[in-house]
């Protein structure tokens, strides 16, 4: 079965990693670099923990801490680019990919909200 969200947060994933690796390499930037590394992953790991969830309730508080991720992650990623250490066009492209994954993220919430509430 193919899952949107899971698969787009993995590859998000690894545009996490490859952008901690050439923030770390080629800018030796370790602080914000790392927090970005940790927020960006964690989206995925915590679609990939809601898709086994225990309950409709433990799936949406998976999903909703998965979103929260998502919006730290674009801080972190506009912080990296208004400090410098991120090139404009390298940004564009990577904030895109996050907006689209709070944009999905979003949209599964509230649909799961609204499955609750009845």
């Amino acid at each position: 079965m193919d899952n949107i969200i899971r698969n787009k947060s993995y590859a998000f994933a690894i545009r996490i990693v490859n952008a901690y690796k050439f923030l770390t390499e080629s800018k030796k930037e370790f602080v914000l670099s790392k927090q970005l590394l940790r927020s960006g992953t964690a989206i995925g790991a915590l679609v990939a923990e809601a898709i086994h969830a225990q309950s409709g309730p433990d799936f949406l508080n998976k999903m909703n801490v998965a979103l929260k991720e998502a919006n730290e992650t674009g801080y972190w990623l506009s912080l990296l680019k208004d400090t410098d250490y991120m090139e404009e066009k390298q940004y564009d492209s990577i904030l895109q990919d996050c907006d689209e994954l709070i944009a999905l993220l979003v949209c599964i919430v509230k649909s799961m909200k609204n499955t609750l509430n009845k």
